[in-house]
């Protein structure tokens, strides 16, 4: 398991993305803007940069839904190898199943 502090931190950082979500998007567009005048361009990089740091989507970890563990982590599934490994073993996800030759 995880430290419950990281995890929290993470969850954090989840809620915070979601809600400036919309916000960061339009400066980004205004920024990236190269028709519109620099000043502009550069208050609404001010603005970008006066949003919480942890509200930038590139800072949430992709962690285990089981464990909590920061590597190893399968998108799709969103457990990690070996909370996977763990399940297959036991027998809880269909379709997978251990090799052995």
């Amino acid at each position: 398991m995880a430290k419950l502090s990281s995890i929290n931190k993470n969850n954090k950082r989840i809620k915070l993305s979601d809600k400036f979500y919309k916000k960061r998007e339009k400066l980004k567009k205004i920024v990236m803007d190269k028709k519109l005048p620099f000043e502009e361009r550069f208050k609404a990089q001010q603005k970008l940069s006066k949003l919480p740091r942890n509200s930038a989507k590139i800072r949430v970890m992709n962690r285990c839904q089981i464990t909590g563990r920061p590597h190893g982590v399968y998108r799709k599934l969103k457990i990690s190898r070996i909370a996977l490994r763990q399940l297959g073993l036991q027998g809880k996800i269909p379709g997978l199943v251990k090799s052995s030759w």
